[in-house]
This record gives C-alpha cells, sequence and structure tokens, in this order.
C-alpha cells in the first residue's frame, strides 16, 4: 500500500488545534501531509481569538490537483474557511475532491466550504454550532455530534474534537475506497 497523501487547505486565521493536531496525527500514522495556502507566505493560526503559531504553506492553491492527493482536511476557525470561500480555486478544489470521491474533512467552520461547493445535498454532517443552519440550508442533515462520517466526508465540530476529527478522517484514508 502506498503512503496516504494528505492536503491540508488553510490561510491565516485557522484555528491551532484543527490544523495542528490532525496534522500531527496522520504524519504519526504514517501519511505524507503538506499545507496549501493561497500564497507561499506563513499562515498564522488563531486560538480561539488571539494569535497562534505559524506554519509555512508547502504549495499554493492555485497549484494543487485533486488526482495527486488521497484526501483533503479544511481546518476551521472563523476567518480561515470564510476568507476561503470566497476564492474560486478553493472551492473548485474542494467540489474536485468530493466529485472524486477523495476523503474530505473539515472541523468548526471549514464546513463553510462544502456549503460554497454545494456538495452537501443529501449528506450528514456537523460543524461549529453558528453555521448548522448554514449547512442545512446546503441541503445537509445536521447531526448534533462531536464527528460525523458520511462514506468519504468526515466533518466535526471543534477544536476539542481535532484528535477524534483525525482518526475519524485517517480511517476514511487508509479504508479499502483509498
Amino acid at each position: 500500500m502506498s503512503t496516504p497523501k494528505v492536503l491540508i487547505m488553510a490561510s491565516n486565521g485557522f484555528e491551532e488545534a484543527e490544523l495542528f493536531v490532525p496534522l500531527e496525527r496522520l504524519r504519526a500514522s504514517g501519511c505524507e501531509v503538506q499545507v496549501a495556502a493561497p500564497a507561499m507566505a506563513p499562515i498564522r493560526a488563531t486560538v480561539l481569538d488571539d494569535p497562534g503559531r505559524t506554519i509555512q504553506p508547502d504549495l499554493t492553491i492555485g497549484d494543487v490537483r485533486a488526482e495527486d492527493w488521497d484526501a483533503l482536511l479544511i481546518p476551521g476557525g472563523l476567518i480561515n474557511p470564510d476568507f476561503l470561500r470566497t476564492q474560486l480555486d478553493s472551492v473548485d478544489l474542494v467540489r474536485s475532491f468530493v466529485t472524486a470521491d477523495k476523503a474530505v474533512g473539515a472541523i468548526c467552520h471549514g464546513p463553510w466550504l462544502l456549503v460554497e461547493a454545494d456538495v452537501l445535498r443529501g449528506r450528514r454532517a456537523t460543524g461549529w454550532r453558528s453555521i448548522r443552519t448554514d449547512l442545512r440550508n446546503a441541503g445537509a442533515e445536521v447531526v448534533d455530534a462531536p464527528v460525523v462520517t458520511d462514506g468519504r466526508l468526515v466533518t466535526a465540530v471543534g477544536p476539542d474534537d481535532a484528535a477524534a476529527f483525525a482518526d475519524a478522517l485517517l480511517a476514511v484514508i487508509t479504508s479499502s475506497g483509498r
């Protein structure tokens, strides 16, 4: 079995635990994980509303092709997904991963990108409390659970669920559907 390749798509304002916890867990499990951002400049996390750690992207979102990856991970935070959902290349990338039946994980406000890509109709999903109406309006069946897996789609509520989210995404990545 080849090494699973996981792409994390993020911009400034991602919630620190929602990127770093899955990044570390996935790498510890043998996945190759890289970060794509709108530009090659370092991006900064938030820890709730406070500034957090930075990370250097490995590539730009515009340079990513879904066919080169096994999975996509979208961390939340309020600022990160709100910005990315206004970027056509980011939304198109999300749609291409889902259309290709690749594993896709989105946590906290990250599912806003799933809403924008119009890929939630008939799917079960969760997210931060304040976006659940958006998920429902996009056609999702909103489930009140920390982590929800629907086929190759994994969603989670927030930073406290980052480890369980990473484990659920890893289970999908390493399932026979890869």
